[in-house]
């Protein structure tokens, strides 16, 4: 071989593995797909129309996604999960291929049209996985409708914005957020609208929740409160004051993952889920 075409060779390998060797944590997998589901819609909630997912049979298990985000993103755990479970998943207003009026974003009137959606699917309870904005959903439906879950997977959740870091400098979180937008475009009933969508998201993340411990202290259904070890946006100290407030929470703190560690790990992320629904939610050992 030619010593250029050598040296050419040793550059690409080198590149290759220092990729290779980079953290799961700083890397952002690629958005997953949904498999085929055995029902499928839009369904008629507070003014808007909310579209979901089932797949599989069993006890009901829905799957809330975080901000900006869109139901494809639980695509590996739908998978895992459709074999044991009767698995929702539904879009939060505004997002993916639902609609949204001009009512303000808000966690209660989002946690309000997730109970609409049980509604219209005749589910009167249902364990509850959620990621970023869909945990903090899923903890408001624990406090104010505690009859419509049966359990709560908290995952990146935040009980005051002042539990929220910095991610303007996270590669990771910014490839994410322009991601997201090329998505919205793609599956939105206003495609043109992702800069509004953001801002407007935005104003609900700068004020709220705003739980104290005595909110938090009202949860009584079995809850984990689960985050990964190098999560960009939640500080650790809030997610640790929520399990610490929460009656019999467990607390669980997943390695080597950041905010995406349903896509960063998945095995791992679905193996917990398993795990906590098959346990009924007992206090997890920190790993």
């Amino acid at each position: 071989m030619p010593l250029r075409n050598l040296f050419i060779a040793l550059l690409v390998t080198v590149s290759i593995g220092a990729a290779q060797a980079a953290p799961q944590w700083l890397n952002l997998p690629p958005t997953p797909t949904l498999p085929k589901a055995t029902q499928s819609g839009f369904a008629p909630v507070n003014g808007v129309r909310i579209w979901y997912a089932v797949f599989g049979r069993g006890q009901p298990v829905l799957l809330l996604h975080g901000g900006l985000a869109n139901a494809n993103y639980w695509g590996h755990q739908v998978r895992a999960l459709q074999r044991h479970y009767q698995v929702i998943v539904m879009e939060s207003r505004g997002h993916g291929r639902s609609s949204r009026n001009q009512e303000p974003y808000g966690y209660d009137l989002m946690a309000s049209d997730v109970v609409g959606l049980l509604d219209h699917l005749k589910i009167r309870k249902a364990a509850i996985v959620g990621w970023s904005d869909g945990a903090i959903i899923g903890l408001d439906i624990a406090m104010k409708h505690p009859e419509r879950v049966s359990r709560l997977f908290a995952f990146a959740a935040n009980s005051d914005p002042s539990g929220v870091a910095d991610i303007a400098t996270s590669d990771v979180f910014n490839a994410y957020i322009a991601r997201a937008g090329e998505e919205y475009t793609r599956l939105s009933p206003t495609p043109t609208e992702y800069k509004n969508f953001v801002a407007e998201i935005t104003k609900m993340w700068e004020s709220q929740p705003k739980w104290t411990a005595s909110d938090l202290a009202a949860i009584k259904v079995p809850t984990w409160i689960v985050d990964g070890d190098h999560d960009e946006a939640i500080k650790r100290e809030n997610t640790e004051f929520m399990a610490a407030n929460i009656p019999g929470a467990g607390l669980l703190i997943q390695p080597e993952v950041s905010h995406f560690s349903f896509l960063q790990d998945p095995a791992q992320f679905n193996d917990d889920v398993l795990h906590f629904l098959g346990r009924g939610g007992e206090r997890a050992t920190p790993k």
